[in-house]
């Protein structure tokens, strides 16, 4: 009798494991199969002219990086451009504000113990610089900017950066993303791994939307919008993910961001540390919580007819590869033929999308190498599921992640 319990239960759970990847295999093989397309022509150039853009470098507590992204930005090629690089200095104990100062940038510096995270600091930002109305009237800002750039401070750029991403938008653009990749590739197995991992998700998957005439998404960092889309939809995301939930708010008004495939930022990664977990388990569980919170409205707008709300929502229902994968796993292991065919497709799927990560996005067969310490890295993650759901019950405040570069006197701060 118990066995027979057992053996439905496993049955169930697997049909539930099938049903529950379906949606975003069949999300991974479109977009994979799309970035691996022969590309068509190059975007239509417009006119060169005088374009007036801000680049805003959200920073909590960022003295060993923010230096050093600066002087990134400010090397850059800048074209015709007019480039004012700011920092915001959100509720920073340490140096953060004088050393961005000494490397070059303008500094913006926000203290509100209430509100605390990265969309905040980007709404501050927005307002200070006048691209969205402010609650309370103040004086004109000095200068009146068509674009703005967004760069973590742990970023540095491409020298190409500022022209593409922000001759992109004067050509017409709404929004861009760039290509996000990692800064510290070969600092260890975890990185190179990651590197795999944001070729796909930072590169493959937004190149694929681009080649389908869709909306890429934001990543996060390397992004850009023009002053009208500022205006139209003002920048008011301020969960863990505000990338993920403005992007949202931009497809519902109609607006598409498109992909700079021909710029890099390179942010660095975590290696070893609370860093590592913290960074991981804050994110997935916030995407966690936007999922459940917007799904059923994204399905609501699909069933009456507005299709371009239907990849937003895949997207949302993908999980993260290492739970994807482990799903796909559960579904191969039971004995009904079905549920183990799915599961087997979902698989060849995600081997496509890794052989996409690596051809479209610009890897190498060292890459190949690396996915044979995938399987740790997916135990790893299933360790994380706790941390995970309970990032994903509460809004989080903005933790800053720590980094592998810093003194043992900086590691020991708290945040």
């Amino acid at each position: 009798m118990i066995k027979a319990l057992l053996l439905d239960a496993w049955k169930i759970a697997g049909a539930l494991a099938a049903c529950a990847t379906l949606p975003g295999s069949i999300e991974l093989l479109v977009l994979s199969a799309a970035a691996l397309w022969p590309k068509g022509k190059g975007r239509p150039r417009g006119r060169p002219g005088p374009w007036r853009v801000a680049v805003v470098i959200p920073a909590h507590d960022e003295e060993a990086s923010i230096a050093s992204c600066v002087r990134s930005l400010l090397d850059a090629d800048r074209g015709a451009m007019q480039v004012d690089v700011y920092v915001v200095a959100d509720n920073c104990t340490d140096r953060t504000a004088l050393l961005a100062q000494q490397a070059g940038a303008r500094v913006l510096t926000r203290t509100n113990d209430r509100e605390r995270g990265k969309g905040y600091a980007l709404h501050f930002a927005f307002t200070s610089l006048g691209f969205t109305r402010q609650a309370q009237p103040s004086p004109a800002p000095p200068q009146r900017y068509d674009g703005v750039l967004i760069v973590d401070a742990d970023t540095a750029v491409a020298s190409n950066f500022i022209v593409e991403a922000a001759g992109t938008m004067r050509d017409g653009a709404n929004a861009v993303q760039v290509r996000y990749l990692v800064r510290n590739l070969e600092e260890s197995a975890r990185t190179r791994l990651m590197g795999v991992a944001l070729r796909g998700f930072n590169v493959v998957r937004p190149l694929g939307r681009e080649r389908l005439g869709l909306s890429v998404g934001l990543l996060g960092n390397g992004f850009g919008l023009r002053s009208e889309t500022l205006q139209t939809v003002p920048y008011l995301a301020s969960s863990v993910v505000e990338d993920l939930e403005y992007h949202l708010l931009l497809v519902e008004a109609g607006l598409r961001v498109r992909f700079v495939n021909a710029t890099t930022v390179l942010g660095e990664m975590p290696v070893r540390g609370a860093g590592v977990k913290t960074q991981r388990s804050r994110w997935e569980g916030g995407r966690l919580r936007m999922m459940l919170e917007n799904s059923p409205r994204l399905l609501g707008k699909v069933l009456r007819g507005r299709p371009r709300f239907i990849e937003p929502l895949a997207e949302l229902l993908l999980l993260p590869l290492a739970f994807h994968v482990t799903l796909l796993a559960l579904a191969i292991s039971t004995p009904q033929p079905l549920v183990r065919d799915l599961g087997l497709a979902g698989v060849a799927v995600v081997l496509l999308h890794l052989v996409a990560a690596i051809v479209a996005g610009g890897g190498s067969w060292r890459d190949a190498i690396t996915l044979t310490v995938a399987p740790f890295y997916v135990l790893w993650k299933l360790m994380l599921i706790p941390s995970l759901l309970r990032n994903a019950r509460t809004n989080q405040a903005w933790v800053r992640t720590r980094r592998n570069a810093e003194s043992a006197d900086l590691e020991a701060k708290p945040d």
